[in-house]
């Protein structure tokens, strides 16, 4: 059990540190730059596009873990800085981001109810924040597969763009947890059914490896863990603009 709570801790990287009082301006990143392929992606949103050409409201659910987890009225993580930026380039309609949370559940568990979350909530769009349950438990790579595709489908089924989002990035479990089979299989499922896979392991280890962030330490600040998420929900807002292919007459 004492291993297991470890290697929690390491996956949920930021989550416990999300009660921090609203961000100051000494917080901001000095860079979280992103390289251009990391947030390029051949599929589209055409409901997100729809919504924002039509002036109707873009409502968009998160479906996560602790570490999507909005605990504080400011939205430190990144959900909340993820509304606060498309508010932002998107003045003209209201934007809404609300988080279904699912802790400790794996792909398969969660998506049985996507459908009658769609149907309650009507959201334009779904982020699905999945993989780190299914590594941390070594859930079969192809029953994680299947399950992500189902959970996929029925999403689409129920008339929602969808946006997979794979695990974080934490260089102080990649010698406990082998994440590349569900790296893998996520690529595949998003491929196959033709929606944005937003590469977050990928986005955190460079970060890592250009020494944006020390992801290696042990005691993650207050001002790590926002600084963090904002650059997650910046590099997230313009994933979500550029897949639906919104031009700059459409933003701010």
């Amino acid at each position: 059990m004492s291993t297991d709570s470890g290697t929690i801790l390491g996956l949920a990287l930021l989550a416990g540190l999300l009660t921090a009082g609203p961000a100051r301006a000494e917080d901001a990143p000095q860079s979280c730059e992103v390289p251009p392929y990391l947030l390029t992606s051949e599929s589209a949103l055409p409901k997100v596009a729809e919504a924002v050409k039509s002036g109707h409201s873009l409502d968009i659910v998160v479906v996560g873990s602790r570490s999507s987890t909005i605990t504080t009225s400011d939205g430190n993580a990144y959900p909340g800085r993820l509304q606060a930026v498309l508010r932002d380039k998107l003045p003209s309609i209201p934007v809404n981001v609300s988080v279904e949370l699912h802790v400790k559940k794996t792909a398969d568990e969660v998506a049985a109810g996507l459908a009658k979350m769609v149907e309650a909530k009507k959201p334009t769009l779904v982020i699905w924040q999945t993989g780190t349950v299914d590594a941390m438990r070594s859930i079969d790579p192809d029953d994680f597969r299947g399950a992500v595709a189902e959970g996929v489908t029925a999403l689409q089924h129920a008339g929602t763009d969808v946006v997979l989002m794979n695990p974080q990035y934490s260089p102080r479990t990649e010698t406990m947890i082998s994440a590349t089979p569900y790296l893998d299989n996520m690529r595949v499922v998003a491929q196959q059914h033709n929606v944005p896979l937003f590469d977050r392991f990928a986005i955190m280890r460079h970060w890592s490896d250009t020494g944006d962030f020390d992801l290696f330490s042990t005691s993650y600040g207050i001002g790590l863990a926002k600084r963090v998420h904002d650059c997650l929900g910046r590099a997230l807002s313009k994933f979500v603009i550029d897949a639906a292919h919104l031009d700059a007459a459409q933003q701010n």
